[in-house]
């Protein structure tokens, strides 16, 4: 199937409900083609910008361009956009075909188009068999494919998904998050995917942005994100279990590393940027991922610590080890033979740890 494909450009958008500023002043260029993904926790602005994209909030300031062309006037028909919502917004008198050609009807389409364009997209989400069903009698995940195929009947510039897949069971988001990557491959088309699940935005996206209280925290690719967070929120959000944060301050500078005080046992020396206008003794944030932590291994500095929980994943287990404020967690291997009440010597590996100045940046 051929689409039509748009960038998308964002300029210095800005959206008030009532005195209540929920989009600040935010800019994204969104490549043709992508399959972007908005990501942040709840209220952080993502279905708003969404939804203003689409033409169904009106902004208050700034500039949205599809395509080269500014949309901030047109109704939401004149956008060449189709929008796939978390409630499916199928007609339940309707059969699955009568929804999927109902927009098509409205455009007055041809009769022959309009069953050509409803078969390919079944075809392509191996729906055929249901087209005579009403939405009664389908599965959750059937009935979000229905209102997918709906979208894809229109042959939209682009695709704008809010949080398609939040009503439906954890085997099923896996398989349709599977079917969703297939289906941007197959169609080419740019796609615009918004969730509060970071999971379905590392599987989901060629580049996430994270928003955090209506500004733009950080965007990148999945990966770029997860190993280079910019601070504090990113580092936090992005990855599960997320980011160990440990409370530190600095025993000394030079002019590309700082040593730091890991819990008043040892001291580690870790990478900075040269420009970088820390100083010591200055308080600071040391954040290492679970699994770049070593358990009972040589490192760069040790600490030892008391297993109080451990959750066996099959492929893997995560360790919760005692430590003022939050736990500490580690990834080690599903057959690790630690249990709760172990005492285990904690190892950090300079090169894979980040330090987050006061006011939350990466250093």
């Amino acid at each position: 199937m051929e689409d039509e494909v748009a960038d998308i450009s964002v300029k210095n958008v800005n959206k008030f409900f009532g005195d209540t500023h929920v989009i600040k002043d935010i800019s994204l260029e969104i490549k043709s083609q992508s399959f972007t993904v908005l990501v942040g926790p709840s209220g952080c602005g993502k279905s708003t910008m969404l939804r203003m994209i689409a033409g169904l909030e009106d902004i208050n300031s700034g500039k949205i361009s599809i395509d080269n062309v500014t949309v901030n006037d047109l109704p939401p028909k004149e956008r060449n956009i189709a929008m796939v919502f978390q409630s499916y917004a199928l007609y339940p008198h309707m059969t699955v075909y009568e929804n999927m050609s109902f927009g098509l009807k409205l455009e007055k389409r041809s009769k022959e188009e309009i069953e050509e364009r409803v078969n390919e997209a079944a075809k392509i989400l191996q729906i055929e068999n249901y087209l005579k069903r009403k939405p009664k009698q389908l599965s959750g995940g059937q009935r979000q494919r229905v209102a997918i195929g709906r979208a894809i009947t229109r042959k939209p510039k682009v695709f704008l998904f809010d949080e398609p897949l939040s009503n439906l069971d954890a085997a099923l988001r896996v398989q349709m998050r599977v079917e969703l990557a297939k289906l941007h491959d197959q169609l080419n088309a740019t796609m615009i995917y918004v969730t509060h699940d970071q999971t379905e935005a590392m599987t989901l996206a060629d580049d996430i942005v994270v928003l955090d209280e209506g500004t733009v925290s950080q965007t990148g690719s999945p990966l770029n994100l997860y190993n280079n967070p910019k601070n504090l929120f990113v580092g936090g959000f992005i990855g599960s279990p997320k980011m160990n944060f440990l409370k530190t301050k600095i025993l000394s500078k030079s002019s590309d590393k700082v040593e730091v005080d890991i819990m008043g046992t040892s001291k580690l020396e870790v990478p900075i940027n040269s420009n970088s206008d820390i100083l010591e003794s200055e308080s600071i944030t040391l954040g290492v991922r679970p699994e770049h932590l070593l358990i009972n291994e040589k490192s760069d500095a040790e600490w030892e610590g008391k297993v109080f929980v451990t959750e066996k994943l099959g492929s893997g287990t995560f360790l919760y080890i005692e430590k003022k404020d939050e736990p500490l967690v580690v990834a080690v291997e599903g057959d690790a033979d630690i249990k709760v009440g172990d005492t285990v010597k904690i190892g950090f590996n300079a090169s894979r740890c980040h330090l987050f100045g006061k006011n939350g940046s990466i250093v």
